[in-house]
Order: C-alpha cells, then sequence, then structure tokens
C-alpha cells in the first residue's frame, strides 16, 4: 500500500524558513512526479510547486524565487525549501505523488496526510 508522510512543519516568524519533507513507501514501481500543495482556511487547495522528469520543476507564481522543490529518488523522498516566509503562507501543505505500483497498472495521484504551516509573530 502506497503512503505519504509529510514532516517539517510548524511555527516560524515572518522571514524565516522551513523545509518540508515527504516519503513514499510501499509499491512503488515508479514515481513520476512528486510536489506540494497547500491548503489554507476558507480557500480552495492550490499548487505549490512540482517536480518531473518530464519537464523539471514548476513553481506557482507567488512561490517563485522564495520556494525551492528537490527530490532524492533512492529514498522517494520529495523537499520543500520554503524562505521568506509571510503569514499568507500559513496553510496545511500536502504532499502528493503520481505513482505506478507496477508496470501492469496505470498512474495514479497520491496524497499525504498534511502538515501545519504557520508564519506569525
Amino acid at each position: 500500500q502506497v503512503q505519504l508522510v509529510e514532516s517539517g512543519g510548524g511555527l516560524v516568524q515572518p522571514g524565516g524558513s522551513l523545509r518540508l519533507s515527504c516519503a513514499a513507501s510501499g509499491m512503488l514501481f515508479s514515481v513520476n512526479t512528486m510536489g506540494w500543495y497547500r491548503q489554507a482556511p476558507g480557500k480552495q487547495r492550490e499548487l505549490v510547486a512540482l517536480i518531473t522528469s518530464v519537464f523539471g520543476t514548476h513553481y506557482a507564481d507567488s512561490m517563485k524565487g522564495r520556494f525551492a522543490i528537490s527530490r532524492d529518488g533512492a529514498k522517494n523522498t520529495v523537499y520543500l525549501q520554503m524562505n521568506s516566509l509571510k503569514p499568507e503562507d500559513t496553510a496545511v501543505y500536502y504532499c502528493y505523488a503520481a505513482i505506478r505500483r507496477s508496470a501492469t497498472l496505470p498512474q495514479r495521484d497520491y496524497w499525504g496526510q498534511g502538515t501545519q504551516v504557520t508564519v506569525s509573530s
């Protein structure tokens, strides 16, 4: 059974930094895409960043220049380095992955449980 587990969230002051991690485990024939979404109270879930072998990295406009996504393929882990954090970055951050569990199964989406990031003084 595929699972995604996030870690690294917490409370940080404006202008500070956090590094989120997400490790995929289970049947992992191929992990084609990994990334991060976030959802603030009263708002829809939005894309933060993606990393894939097809087109590299992709960032939402509001995150460009502040956030950096990276991946350790050997560990099936994706990271999100968040710098210059703002109060509006406060949200639950969800790990995302597009995974094939075997060569005979199609790719499907998986989601982590979410980790809270709070930016406040």
